[in-house]
């Protein structure tokens, strides 16, 4: 080893002198902005070195973040999932709560508003499973005093009748259903028609000339000739008319939502309503538009008018009351 040394010696010093020598004119030697040469060829040995320890720490730096720090982020998440998911529940039955205080207040008022008429509260518990069958069933029977042909509403129009009843429970033939029928006159004119149902949404106005105008929005009322709703109950407005044979095609668009009703009142009498009084859905008591003020001497004559025996029917309320069961029928 040392005949080694010795023999490469000068070849060994010659080297050292030459890095030497070089290393002094990189010392000396300036480039651009007056910096040493020397300094760029150490910022060209150390940077690779500093990039790979700064990639690999950063490497390691990203694992810990994204996997070890976050060892129970998976069960802290779906924990939050869950109370999101209570929440999201909450707020629903709080609505729901909300709507049902709604829909109960504007049952109280319109009772409170129309205290001359007896009538009771009822809940919508179930309906039809036949589609061209348009009946509910709420939670009134014979025990509450409900009866057949009893008059349904709601503060927003009429609903329909009662067409049988148990104990507990009693079955509601909507207004729309083919088997319904009742007395109906326009507000503005006075004529009267019949409203029946033809399984559809919408049911129609029947025995309405040709001749009569009638027009969009027109709004139509009970005529009390059925002897089951009172007169002047709201039942809905004219969605369309055209003529036909031997009687107009009127559309009706109910005021009641029939499908989606949940409460409703029945009436237990033919007890007309007071059409002065308020209501706090409708503003007006259902059925009846605001009376001008010049009407007071007319509701003593039609008093009168209505404790005088009546001479002849009116064509529609007899097609009313055929339509109706034998025991709506009055003699």
């Amino acid at each position: 080893m040392p005949e080694v040394l010795s023999r490469h010696r000068p070849l060994a010093l010659l080297a050292i002198t030459i890095v030497a020598q070089v290393l002094l004119l990189a010392f000396q030697i300036k480039r651009n902005s007056n910096v040493r040469l020397i300094r760029y060829w150490a910022a060209a040995i150390v940077t690779p070195g500093e990039k790979g320890a700064s990639w690999g720490f950063s490497g390691m730096g990203h694992l810990w973040d994204s996997y070890i720090a976050l060892h129970h982020t998976y069960a802290d998440n779906q924990q939050l999932k869950q109370q999101i998911g209570q929440l999201q529940l909450r707020n629903q039955e709080l609505e729901n709560a909300a709507l049902e205080e709604h829909r109960l207040t504007a049952l109280l008022d319109f009772r409170e508003a129309h205290r001359e008429a007896p009538m009771i509260a009822a809940q919508v518990i179930g309906g039809s499973a036949d589609p061209s069958s348009h009946i509910l069933y709420i939670n009134r029977g014979e025990r509450d005093g409900i009866r057949r042909n009893q008059a349904v509403i709601t503060p927003n129009g009429i609903v329909g009748k009662i067409a049988e009843v148990s104990s507990g429970a009693a079955q509601v033939l909507l207004i729309d259903d083919r088997d319904s029928g009742v007395g109906a006159l326009f507000a503005d004119t006075r004529t009267q028609g019949i409203i029946k149902g033809t399984g559809d949404p919408q049911p129609i106005m029947a025995y309405v000339v040709n001749d009569e105008k009638v027009h969009p929005g027109e709004v139509i009322l009970t005529s009390g000739e059925d002897r089951i709703f009172p007169k002047g109950l709201l039942i809905g407005t004219v969605a369309s008319s055209k003529p036909g044979y031997p009687f107009q095609t009127i559309q009706v668009q109910t005021a009641a939502r029939l499908d989606r009703l949940e409460d409703v009142m029945v009436l237990l009498s033919e007890q007309p309503l007071n059409p002065t009084a308020k209501d706090a859905s409708s503003q007006v008591v259902v059925g009846l538009p605001p009376e001008p003020a010049t009407t007071a001497p007319e509701t003593k004559t039609t008093a009168a008018a209505s404790s005088a025996p009546t001479q002849t029917a009116h064509p529609a309320a007899a097609a009313a009351n055929k339509s109706a069961p034998p025991s709506a029928k009055r003699p």
